[in-house]
């Protein structure tokens, strides 16, 4: 049998709509830039290339400094969602996973709701969120090794236990601060707002790590798909191959959601339409699962923040509603398909 490989015109042609996406999310906007001055402000960067006919200095401070980095953590943040449910998918060989499957959301919106109702600095959110998310997967992997080993049904009701537990703190606390409900809500429907680029920089190494990881198993996720004692017999460690990815996916989710909130949807819809269009095996579904949910999240980023321009939807509130359809898709092919 041939190995199954990227086709290269997939990749290219998957590439130049990310670019189109990125480069349209850098113009438009409710302060429009010309999409000339944009490119001539990006080729500049260049050594050695300096053009005329790029952008003023007001504009030139809206597009490095307010529409660059919010373009540049949508595509992280889309890339990282896609690719970490894609992962989780292949670990629990289950089309329905999402990177939110292990207590990470609950985590992640508990400790952001702390953080905010505490009445702290809102640099203090993004940091204790990703230390929410972090101990909720923690909770769930102590919960599930005391009640079923390292199984995979295990650790999926380990999670549901968690998640409801720290939901139900967080509604508790919710209550009891009524003051804050509108920004926690607004923190837990996701949103890409950056103050420069200290949300990209603080993100991009867990981000970067875990994408590598990922990448770097596809093969094995290949593998796993046949059944963890099948894998076995071929000489792959199934259980360690399992952990790796998950505590791969989830370190990245976790950095994610600490400063994008929690956009449902990109880690079921993205993977799952890769596999559809492009085929099953993994050495596919990564890589473009990475760029179409980064394509993905910066244009419903762009539908939110046009939409009802001058004012702004919230990205999770765009995400559901293309998200929840072919959700309903998916539940009705799952097992055609897997």
């Amino acid at each position: 049998m041939r190995p199954v490989r990227l086709s290269g015109r997939w990749l290219a042609g998957s590439l130049a709509v990310l670019v189109a996406v990125a480069l349209l999310g850098l113009a438009v906007g409710p302060a429009g830039l010309p999409l000339r001055g944009v490119l001539t402000e990006i080729v500049n960067l260049v050594p050695g290339v300096e053009l005329g006919g790029g952008l003023d200095e007001q504009q030139a401070a809206v597009l490095w400094q307010l529409r660059a980095p919010r373009v540049v953590l949508g595509l992280m943040v889309g890339a990282m969602l896609a690719i970490a449910g894609a992962g989780y998918q292949g670990v629990f060989r289950n089309p329905l996973a999402d990177p939110y499957l292990l207590g990470v959301a609950a985590g992640a919106g508990l400790g952001a709701t702390f953080a905010i109702v505490s009445g702290g600095s809102r640099l203090l959110v993004a940091p204790a969120a990703f230390a929410g998310g972090v101990l909720g997967v923690a909770a769930t992997y102590a919960l599930g090794r005391t009640v079923g080993g390292r199984s995979t049904n295990s650790l999926i009701l380990a999670g549901v236990a968690v998640s409801a537990f720290l939901t139900s703190v967080q509604t508790y606390a919710n209550q009891r601060h009524s003051d804050t409900l509108r920004e926690v809500y607004g923190w837990i429907l996701g949103r890409l707002l950056t103050a420069g680029w200290d949300e990209v920089l603080t993100v991009l190494p867990y981000i970067a790590v875990s994408t590598i990881v990922l990448l770097a198993h596809r093969r094995l996720l290949d593998v796993l798909s046949v059944g963890p004692d099948e894998a076995g017999t071929l000489g792959v460690p199934a259980a360690r191959v399992r952990l790796i990815v998950v505590l791969a996916a989830t370190l990245g989710t976790a950095a994610a959601v600490s400063v994008s909130g929690l956009i449902g949807f990109v880690g079921i819809v993205v993977p799952h339409l890769v596999r559809m269009l492009a085929g099953s095996s993994y050495r596919i579904v990564l890589p473009l699962a990475a760029i179409a949910g980064a394509t993905f999240l910066v244009v419903a980023d762009l539908v939110a923040r046009t939409v009802v321009s001058p004012g702004e939807l919230p990205v999770g509130v765009v995400t559901a509603f293309v998200g929840a359809p072919f959700f309903t898709l998916v539940l009705r092919s799952a097992r055609r398909a897997w």
